[in-house]
Formats: structure tokens, sequence, C-alpha cells
């Protein structure tokens, strides 16, 4: 990791420093995406047997997981993991139970009442990469706030194992929204089938979910296309900062930033630090932690470009963090509350020694699907009011109208909308 120190950098350099990897989308990839929108559009299944045989290795006939391939799921994941999973949902429940937007009505002006009511998406999609690991974290990161919004259709996707099959512990983790539909779907085409609907894989009116560049570019493509198909956030690759003080400790620190590197070489971590000793003690701890790590040769990409910052003070350090907008801001600092109320721009916060990024991403019952790529300035991560739409209701009485409607008719004529106005006085008229 590059060290740098921001207090003797010019603004082009400091812009250098908080540049994240090149994300830019390939003409190929583009048009790759576009090309297997097009197929799915024109030969339905077929083309998603084509496309799975091609890049999963494996001839599948039937996509969707049957009963048995559920059943089959309890006895190939042992105990312990079963455990964690129901661990995990009952504390990710927890959290985002709490968390659930309330409706509510209020009386503007005698006989005019104003409400928000809250109503489910109908048919959701999740998206459930495998990669080089499955991630059975994200399909309860997904399916249980879609659960609990009350959506009545959910389907998910996860790419097929060689043997044809989906790994077992998504398919438990899936279940924690009963009646989930799954299907043996990886990649782009999976984003194409759920977005346009086979006669195998139904239409979705939303797509969660995280991936590689082209299930990202996928489901831009999609929310492009008419008819409204909506998408959960700007997705891209993980990315950690860590600001520290200098009684944090190395190794935790040095352990933050690895867990997010090994994600893939096109991760970003940064450390901020106000100590030239806090500095150079990580930058020793992640040499030596690295050379222990099976993927380290994914994590040497991402540290690659990645940055030890010293800062003057930590009150600096949290403003370069918000520049930045981290997807995860991670405070190792000692009273890390303290500081919390200067932060605006970041996906997830974790306070204190021990508080790893690692308890969010898989157990702590906050969401770890969050924006990134500085998106966290105005996204903010999955709950389950991403799974419903809010609809305002408005009932005015004959008291009401005549309460209100003169204001509405002045400020139609004001705009110059005398339909508007019309509609307004032809009622008040009547009720004189």
């Amino acid at each position: 990791m590059k060290r740098v120190d921001w207090n003797v950098l010019d603004d082009a350099a400091r812009m250098a420093v908080l540049q994240r990897p090149v994300q830019a989308v390939s003409d190929a990839l583009r048009e790759g995406v576009q090309a297997i929108f097009a197929e799915v559009a024109m030969r339905g299944d077929a083309a998603l047997r084509d496309y799975t045989q091609q890049f999963d290795g494996v001839a599948l006939q039937d996509f969707e997981v049957g009963a048995a391939e559920f059943s089959a799921a309890f006895a190939q994941v042992s105990p312990t993991v079963q455990a964690a999973i129901a661990e995990a949902a009952g504390r990710i429940e927890t959290f985002h139970r709490a968390g659930m937007a309330s409706v509510y009505a209020v009386d503007t002006a005698p006989g005019l009442r104003c409400e928000r009511i809250q109503r489910p998406i109908p048919r959701v999609g999740l998206y459930v990469p495998a990669g080089s690991a499955p991630l059975p974290s994200t399909a309860l990161m997904l399916s249980i706030p879609a659960r609990l919004a009350g959506c009545k259709d959910i389907v998910l996707c996860t790419p097929p194992r060689k043997d044809g099959s989906a790994d077992p512990a998504v398919l438990l983790a899936a279940q924690q929204a009963p009646g989930v539909r799954v299907f043996k779907l990886g990649g782009a085409q999976a984003i194409a089938a759920m977005a346009l609907g086979t006669p195998v894989v139904p239409a979705c009116d939303k797509l969660f979910g995280p991936g590689n560049a082209w299930v990202d570019e996928a489901k831009r493509q999609a929310a492009q296309r008419p008819g409204g198909l909506a998408i959960d956030m700007p997705a891209g690759p993980s990315e950690v900062l860590v600001i520290a003080d200098a009684g944090a400790n190395p190794a935790f620190v040095a352990a933050d930033l690895l867990s997010q590197a090994e994600h893939g070489p096109d991760s970003q971590v940064l450390l901020l630090t106000d100590s030239v000793d806090m500095l150079d003690a990580v930058a020793t701890q992640v040499d030596a932690q690295l050379a222990q790590l099976p993927r380290a040769d994914i994590a040497a990409q991402s540290l690659s470009r990645s940055r030890l910052v010293l800062v003057k003070d930590i009150a600096q350090a949290i403003k370069i963090s918000n520049r930045y907008a981290p997807e995860h801001l991670i405070l190792s600092v000692r009273e890390p509350r303290v500081w919390l109320d200067m932060i605006c721009n970041a996906g997830s916060v974790f306070l204190g020694d021990y508080t790893p990024e690692a308890l969010g991403d898989y157990c702590s019952g906050s969401n770890h699907v969050l924006p990134t790529g500085g998106a966290a300035r105005a996204w903010s991560g999955l709950s389950v009011g991403s799974f419903q739409k809010a609809i305002s209701v408005q009932d005015a009485s004959r008291t009401g109208l005549a309460n209100a409607g003169p204001c509405a008719v002045t400020l139609a004529y004001a705009e110059g909308l005398q339909a508007h106005a019309r509609a307004v006085e032809v009622r008040l008229e009547q009720a004189a």
C-alpha cells in the first residue's frame, strides 16, 4: 500500500488519492450485455440454457430448484453452519423489523386529511452471486427484508455449481422468505431473465443484489428499458475506509483492510490516521497477515491501488471520509460515538475497536448491500422500505375543499393552468 501525507499534497494529488480504481465499462462488455438481452428476449429459456452451458459449464434442462433439492440442502449443510444461518437471520430480522416505515395520517386543514400508506412491490428479483465463493449471507440480506415488506412473489437467481445444483447454504438462507422461487441462473443472463421474463422465469418489478461487472451493467441496462423496471442502487467493487488514532490496535486495523481487499482485485481500502507510528505499524501488520491468507494474490492486487494516508487530526480525517463517501467506514478511535454526528456520507459505520466490518457482513443485523463508488452521498443501504413503495392519499370533505380550494385556485392561475383551477372552482361553485 502506498503511503501519502495528505497535507503536503495539492488538490490534484488529493483527488488522485481518493480516486477509485477505474470502472469504465468497455464497449465489448456493454455490447455483450446488449446481445444477451436480445437473445433472451428472442429465444427465452433456450438462450438461458445456452448461456448457462457457455458461462457456467453445465447443461441444465430445469432451472428452478425443486422441493427435493431444497430438502437435500439440509443434509448437505453442517449443523454448525445451519445454526449460524439461523442466528444471523434472527438478528437481521430484528434490525429490519425495527426500521420499518410507519403509515401516518394528518389533517392539514379542517375537513382535509392526507395519508401516506405502504404497499409491497409485487414481484422482486434477488441476485445472489457465487463467483469464487457462494454467498448465503447475501441471500439472507435480500430475502429477509423482502419477506418483511410483504412482497407477494420473490424470485432468486444464483449461479449453478458444476454438478448442476445450487449451493445448499444459499438455499437454506433463501428459505428465510417462505415460498421463494430459486432459479439456477447466473450473470447477465439471470438479470435479463428477471427483467424480461421467459416461459420459466417470471418478469420482476425491481431487481436487487450485487454482482460482477456483467451483472452491474445488466442491471443498468434493465433499468433503462421501457416499462419502469427498478434496481436497488448503483453497485460496484467493495470498499472500506478506516480512521484510526494512536490508540488503535494495528493488527485489528490491518485485518479490517485485508477483509475488504480479499473481495476482489478491484476492491479498495484506505487508512486515514494522525499517527505516523500507527501508519508504520499497520503497514507491517498488513504484510505479515497478507502472507497467511489463501486469497493473498487477490488481496495484493487490491492493496496495490489502496492508500495509507497521514492526516493532521481525526476531524480532518472525517472531512476526507465525507468527501470519499465510503461503502464501509470504520472508526477505530477513542470515544468513536463523539465523532458520529460529523459523518454524513457513508453506507455503514462501525464504531470502535471491537466492531469489525465483517460483523456487519454477516450477523450484526444491519444490511450489507450498500452503495459503493461514492453513491453513499445520496443512497442508503437496503432496508424493508427498499422493497416497498409509499402512496399518498388525500380525502377532502366539502369543508376541506372550502378551506384549501382557494389556495389551489390561486396557484393554478399563477402557473397558467386554467383547467387545474376550474377543476376546483366548479366544485366550490356547486358547494356555495
